[in-house]
């Protein structure tokens, strides 16, 4: 469970916290064969988010709540799957709402590396799960190291993309510096919550492109 290097050091304090500590042990126990227990995603993408996006190059955030937890689908980013498994309902959604902001086509797979290959950091708040169980590992101390994680890169970074979609992500990001960043709030791209006109139309990837690109950042090709 190695995190990329800049964020190891951006986040040692908290790896040095008993929260922190009492977590792994816990991630561990749960991901232990012998406990007879499936977790996801599988451990070496834990921290894939990370990997994919280091600090350095993070120009956009968007915030999960769980991995999923069926079988080969969690990658270790919110909301992206690997290829060859269905495309969630939530993502469809995402790749709709694009298609009709910018008009890229929807894509034939729901893997996001490519997004945060470009800086796009898919945050989840919570990093593991039990299979078939969502919320399994809720309050056991992912929250707060999330939370650490989205104060530091408000503290730390300037000129961010935040995308808070849905009322859980909204709250995870109520200290972000909305001097200093982009702050983007919808409903979240579920299909109850769009089909009740709080997701589609938001615009959302046509405005943090227009953002990065007035401040000088390469925009993203969603």
């Amino acid at each position: 469970m190695e995190i990329e290097q800049r964020w190891k050091s951006e986040l040692q304090t908290e790896f040095e916290q008993p929260y922190f500590r009492q977590l792994i042990e816990f991630v561990r126990s749960e991901y232990d064969v012998k406990n007879g227990k499936i977790c996801y995603p599988p451990s070496p993408k834990i921290f894939a988010a990370f990997d994919h996006s280091p600090f350095d190059k993070v120009k956009v955030v968007i915030i999960g709540q769980d991995p999923y937890h069926g079988p080969n689908q969690a990658n270790g980013l919110c909301f992206s799957v690997a290829e060859n498994v269905p495309v969630p309902p939530s993502l469809v959604n995402i790749f709709k709402e694009i298609r009709d902001d910018v008009g890229k086509p929807i894509p034939s797979d729901g893997n996001l590396e490519r997004w945060a290959d470009q800086g796009v950091l898919l945050l989840n708040a919570t990093l593991t799960v039990r299979k078939g169980e969502p919320g399994s590992h809720q309050k056991k101390g992912w929250e707060t190291f999330t939370d650490a994680v989205i104060k530091r890169i408000s503290d730390e970074k300037s000129n961010v993309v935040f995308l808070l979609w849905g009322n859980y992500a909204q709250q995870k990001g109520k200290n972000i510096d909305m001097a200093k960043h982009l702050v983007l709030k919808s409903g979240h791209p579920s299909p109850m919550s769009a089909n009740q006109g709080k997701w589609f139309g938001n615009r959302h990837f046509s405005q943090a492109n227009a953002y990065l690109k007035s401040n000088g950042l390469p925009e993203i090709d969603w």
